[in-house]
């Protein structure tokens, strides 16, 4: 009897276990999947209200486009309103202003393009941008390629530079305007390679290629994807591209560096900036999330179309370090070089 009861207890016990783990695991991905989705701040305090996100850019184009998406996937992570407000103007020096005035809180933030580090080279703003700004975060990153009209026996770098060797300023290239990334492209590939070539200036790079088409100018550094068209129908020929390995939006064309100009490195990229001091934990937090962010396979999916690549996982440190050595690579070679950053 002793036995019996002892067999029926431990049963008792078998289904009852077997019926709680049932219901733990009928649980588990209802609970998996609200803390997946519940929105939280980045940090206990932070955010707790609307944050701003000024764009240095109008509507429309490829930063303000990034900014909003960016935003979007900040907002829904957090459960509080990042709202993007764009600030054109004078080449992306309003939205510095207003940022540089705002408060070191992490609810302002600037999403800017290379534009900032150049203005501040350029001596365009009163204040140092680089004791004025911290960089949280790269968005994304976008390599520029050098495209010529088609030349017969010109198809990368060295037929290039031996051809303007030969033909001192006698090629024309054009950019969005003095002090642009496209205008000091050139300007490093002529530093680098010794070359003398002559540059038309535009307001703005759409502008270019008219004039490209034309024969007018012969040369344009520019991202590849507002250059793809002509690639793709040979009115343009890419010479290289300003990345240090190839890219996946462009894996044909080969890389300045490869092509006998090693550590040639020219391109754009998205930023997220804070005004200088701003708590290390709110940017180490920040930094984090947006890496996620722009890592998500739609976002990589977004940005491959436009030829563009997730930024890569540095810390606010290291970022703040590359921004100062490229600051002084600009400044050093614009001084060593007498060259002109306004009209």
């Amino acid at each position: 009897m002793k036995k019996v009861l002892n067999q029926r207890h431990v049963h008792t016990w078998q289904v009852a276990l077997l019926v709680l783990a049932c219901l733990s695991a009928a649980a588990m991905p209802r609970a998996h999947a609200q803390t997946q989705t519940k929105p939280g701040p980045l940090l206990d305090t932070y955010p707790n209200h609307t944050v701003r996100m000024l764009a240095s850019s109008a509507a429309g184009g490829g930063l303000d486009i990034t900014a909003r998406a960016v935003a979007q996937k900040l907002t829904e992570r957090t459960g509080q309103s990042v709202i993007v407000e764009n600030r054109a103007g004078g080449n992306g020096v309003i939205a510095m202003d207003t940022l540089e005035q705002s408060a070191k809180d992490g609810y302002t933030l600037l999403a800017s393009s290379n534009a900032l580090l150049l203005n501040g080279v350029a001596r365009r703003v009163s204040y140092d941008v680089r004791t004025a700004f911290d960089v949280a975060v790269m968005m994304t990153t976008q390599p520029y390629v050098i495209a010529i009209i088609p030349a017969p026996g010109v198809n990368g770098v060295k037929e290039l530079v031996a051809y303007a060797k030969g033909h001192p300023g006698a090629l024309n290239y054009g950019s969005g305007g003095i002090g642009s990334v496209n205008h000091l492209c050139f300007e490093l590939l002529q530093a680098a390679t010794g070359i003398s070539l002559t540059h038309i200036p535009y307001k703005g790079s759409a502008g270019v290629y008219p004039d490209l088409m034309s024969g007018r100018i012969q040369m344009i550094c520019s991202s590849g994807v507002s250059m793809a068209p002509y690639l793709r129908s040979g009115r343009l020929r890419a010479v290289g591209v300003g990345s240090l390995s190839r890219t996946q939006a462009f894996p044909d064309i080969p890389t300045l560096a490869e092509q006998g100009l090693p550590g040639f490195e020219i391109g754009n990229s998205y930023y997220l900036y804070v005004p200088a001091g701003t708590p290390m934990p709110l940017q180490t937090a920040l930094n984090r999330a947006v890496n996620q962010i722009v890592n998500l396979p739609d976002m990589k999916e977004k940005f491959t179309a436009d030829g563009a690549e997730p930024g890569p996982p540095s810390s606010p440190v290291e970022f703040k370090s590359a921004f100062v050595k490229e600051y002084e690579m600009w400044d050093n070679l614009i001084r060593k070089n007498n060259i002109k950053l306004s009209d």
